[in-house]
């Protein structure tokens, strides 16, 4: 056994492994408890989180007026440009064709900006209204064990002596002394 064997041996041992590997290539040990290194791609890598944010940004610039009148303006400067200018300097002349084309590529790509960014809106308002759901029901939970909680009370001050019963009932015992006061005077003025 050479001096190479015996090292890949106690390595084994080290690791804790109960079984030697054969062979002189040896292949890495698959661990669980690591995460996997990640793996070279040819496709760009970008931030989803920063790519909606800009998404959204671009779409509420195109939803306003602002925009509206850079398109106006830059639209009328060019064909302006184009009809008026000396011939050597018009870059795209009647029928527009370059102007047509630039408007179909910002039209193709705000397009799918906006709706990105309206799946994005429909998220949030999708987890708005699932928390709303969720107070709603925590609402509706307090608000019935309150109505119990009165209900009980209620049902406990049915049975809670007040003024008045405590006053008619001194009245009735009263009035029952009195009678028997007079009930046994009567029995006596009957003995003699």
């Amino acid at each position: 056994m050479g001096p190479e064997e015996r090292e890949s041996r106690e390595r084994t041992r080290a690791n804790g492994a109960s079984a030697v590997r054969r062979g002189s290539a040896e292949r890495p040990r698959i661990r669980l408890d690591q995460p996997r290194t990640p793996r070279r791609t040819f496709l760009p890598e970008y931030d989803p989180e920063a790519f909606g944010r800009l998404s959204e940004r671009i779409a509420r610039f195109l939803g306003t007026g602002r925009f509206l009148v850079w398109m106006t303006v830059t639209v009328m400067a060019w064909i302006t440009w184009n009809v008026a200018a000396p011939a050597p300097w018009r870059f795209d002349r009647y029928p527009f064709i370059f102007l047509t084309l630039a408007l179909s590529l910002q039209a193709s790509y705000a397009a799918p900006l906006i709706l990105l960014a309206q799946n994005r809106q429909a998220d949030r308002d999708r987890i708005t209204q699932e928390q709303d759901r969720k107070q709603n029901e925590r609402s509706i939970a307090d608000t019935e064990y309150l109505t119990r909680e009165v209900a009980a009370l209620r049902m406990g001050l049915g049975e809670v002596a007040t003024r008045d019963w405590i006053r008619s009932e001194l009245q009735d015992v009263v009035r029952d002394l009195e009678q028997w006061q007079a009930v046994p005077a009567e029995s006596d003025e009957h003995d003699r």
